[in-house]
């Protein structure tokens, strides 16, 4: 069953490298979700202003703003704290990005080559939970409805029976 446009969460992913990019979309194009390219930190930090994403997966190696930067950027913003992000990098990180990645917030981490089964997994797991956080935000908006026609009822059965 695919999504319709409206339904379709977005998924930010950001890399300097033409390549990885086309990579990355390769993988995650049988989610049938909006993929959106960033190609530097100050990108991504911009699309995440304009759209909601359901995930983030973002390069730790980029000129200018950092992967690390980028994410702590995000992190620091109201509207985007809660976007999960999930790091990727080359096998010759160094072993503390692991560490420096889950401390600035990320949810993930991965190292590339990484395999497409285990990133389109992970990316699911995230998209899934950006669905029920949209449920239950329609949910509880339909409960503060009922809840204001109810103290609405109330207020005029008061009245009523204090004439």
């Amino acid at each position: 069953m695919t999504a319709s446009v409206s339904e379709k969460a977005g998924i930010l992913i950001v890399d300097d490298m033409e390549e990885n990019l086309i990579a990355l979309e390769a993988v995650l194009g049988p989610l049938d979700q909006q993929l959106v390219r960033a190609r530097s930190g100050e990108e991504a930090l911009k699309a995440m202003l304009r759209q909601d994403f359901a995930v983030v997966l973002l390069d730790v190696l980029m000129p200018g703003m950092d992967g690390f930067e980028t994410a702590a950027n995000i992190k620091r913003l109201d509207q985007t704290k809660d976007v999960p992000i999930i790091l990727l990098t080359g096998t010759d990180a160094d072993s503390d990005y692991a560490y420096r990645g889950y401390a600035i917030g990320a949810a993930d981490f991965l190292t590339k080559p990484f395999d497409p089964w285990l990133l389109r997994t992970k990316v699911n797991v995230f998209l899934e939970m950006h669905r029920k956080n949209r449920q239950l935000e329609a949910r509880t908006e339909q409960l503060a409805d009922r809840v204001e026609e109810l103290e609405r009822t109330v207020e005029g059965l008061r009245k009523y029976v204090e004439k």
